[in-house]
């Protein structure tokens, strides 16, 4: 697999990817795209929610950089909040530019409103189905630009150290034949997070958080790990696949009952259905646990049929095609593990702690959801900071991410005597579910680092010249996110702690992660 190309590598394309791309061929650089399958299969595409922007009369980038620091429960870093809200209409705009044809009512774009907003500032695109509009309007974008695309093609390893450059990127086809190693040169990591290792994910399988797991290997620093967001209201239905419910369907008017047709959410919070997600997926377990119910149910028959079915027609057209009728029935839903909100620390330029690597979207943690991330700023945050991406690599000046007050060093791989087994990997996803979930505990946690420790340490290859193998990668990061909320120990935003059920004002802070100088392989 020779390479055909001596600029930028980008690994993933997501919307941060393809976006980076793009922008980089406008400026003159000629980017590659990686990808471990096909140039569209991203989480992307999924989303269904769309893109915060304050563009409407009522609204202002003052009022959405306020919602973006109050949903994140304390930990937003203030001026990458302030550069997201205030570069959101720009970025729209530049989607536009490339194709993306949001929403319109009478000629004006269409707006939104989720949860934990104020005010109505959601653009959409062909109603429910904005990622994937996004996804396929800017791959066709860069199939025509010529971008060279790789598809197919897995990276394994980051290596520094060989020059004062950037990494060396080892990749190979999934079967693990036919490594190549490129030479250094700028790498922007846009893979995605990790919320496809949960048992009961939200994402598609291939997001399992392997770009987490080599960017820490190389020694990069990573932040707020034990952060991972969990969508309220995923489909829970007998023959059907999980499928995401998007909360504009509450934001329209829809309301969550118990399993006694009980609308519960306005005890649990003012903002009832409209809550933090953190909020609503904690009230919805506590419903499950009182009623002793394996879902809870979605009430969208107040809304009236032609606007739900002209909204909302991925998830209408979903439902029926599974028999059930949105506008007559009551829809099954409960939580699941939806995005990962720490990942690869950056500063505001997208630079990590390991020079010429980049990180932009899920992947990275630039701190602007602090403790937990306001709906719909994730899309944006793949385009605003995958701009700063774009604009370093083409004019670069030194820097790199300061390391948390709080950074604990890592040793990896784990030292003892390792024990997988056949179904390790499936161990790894139920684990995470059942101790590092939506609520946790000491007890749970610890066992939780334990084994994902031994499952390491059997699974890590023996020697340095060995590339590691989906379960080592997925050991690894799961061993990150558990080790991450054990030693948090207080409960803010995305992570609870039932034994430290409130926040700590010692605890305001992010939390670092590194490999420990002591660690092998």
């Amino acid at each position: 697999m020779p390479p055909r190309s001596s600029g930028p590598l980008i690994i993933g394309s997501g919307i941060a990817g393809l976006y980076v791309a793009l922008r980089l061929r406008e400026l003159g650089e000629n980017p590659t795209i990686i990808t471990k399958a096909r140039l569209e299969e991203s989480n992307t595409r999924y989303a269904q929610g769309g893109i915060a922007a304050a563009i409407g009369p009522n609204d202002s980038p003052r009022l959405h950089f306020r919602d973006t620091v109050a949903a994140g429960a304390g930990l937003v870093d203030l001026p990458a909040a302030r550069l997201l809200t205030e570069d959101a209409p720009r970025r729209v705009a530049e989607l536009v530019r490339f194709g993306v044809r949001f929403d319109t009512v009478e000629g004006v774009v269409a707006l939104g409103r989720e949860a934990a907003h104020s005010r109505a500032r959601v653009v959409h695109a062909g109603g429910d189905a904005t990622g994937l509009t996004i996804e396929e309007t800017l791959r066709e974008r860069v199939v025509e630009a010529g971008i060279d695309v790789r598809e197919r093609t897995v990276l394994r390893r980051l290596i520094r150290g060989r020059t004062k450059g950037a990494p060396t990127v080892v990749l190979s086809r999934p079967e693990g034949d036919g490594v190549e190693e490129t030479d250094p040169r700028p790498v922007v990591l846009a893979t995605g997070g990790a919320g496809g290792l949960y048992r009961n994910s939200s994402n598609p399988s291939i997001t399992t958080g392997e770009g987490l797991a080599i960017a820490f290997r190389a020694g990069a620093l990573l932040s707020d790990m034990e952060f991972i967001q969990f969508h309220p209201t995923v489909l829970r239905l007998p023959g059907a696949h999980p499928f995401l419910i998007t909360e504009a369907l509450r934001g329209e008017g829809a309301v969550l009952r118990n399993s006694r047709g009980e609308r519960f959410m306005p005890r649990y919070h003012p903002q009832a259905e409209l809550a933090p997600r953190d909020i609503v997926s904690r009230a919805i377990v506590r419903e499950l646990e009182r009623t002793k119910a394996t879902t809870v149910f979605l009430d969208a028959t107040g809304i009236p049929r032609e606007r739900l079915f002209g909204r909302f027609p991925t998830i209408c057209h979903f439902l029926v095609t599974h028999g059930l009728q949105p506008d007559r029935a009551l829809i099954p839903v409960v939580p699941m593990a939806h995005y990962t909100i720490g990942g690869v620390r950056t500063d505001l330029e997208g630079r990590t702690s390991i020079r010429g690597l980049y990180a932009c979207g899920e992947v990275a943690s630039t701190g602007v959801h602090g403790a937990n991330r306001l709906a719909s700023n994730s899309l944006l945050e793949g385009l605003v900071f995958g701009e700063r991406v774009v604009l370093q690599i083409h004019h670069p000046h030194a820097g790199a991410p300061a390391p948390p007050r709080r950074t604990l060093a890592v040793v990896w791989p784990p030292p003892g005597p390792g024990r997988a087994g056949r179904s390790a990997f499936d161990e790894v996803r139920d684990l995470l579910w059942t101790r590092v979930g939506i609520v946790r505990d000491a007890a749970g946690l610890s066992g939780a680092v334990r084994r994902f420790s031994e499952i390491g340490a059997a699974s890590e290859p023996d020697a340095a010249s060995e590339l590691p193998s989906r379960l080592a990668h997925a050991s690894l990061t799961a061993y990150l996110v558990g080790y991450a909320a054990l030693a948090r120990t207080e409960s803010r935003g995305a992570h609870y702690r039932s034994d430290y059920p409130v926040p700590r004002p010692s605890w305001r802070t992010h939390l670092g992660l590194v490999r420990s100088a002591s660690g092998g392989g």
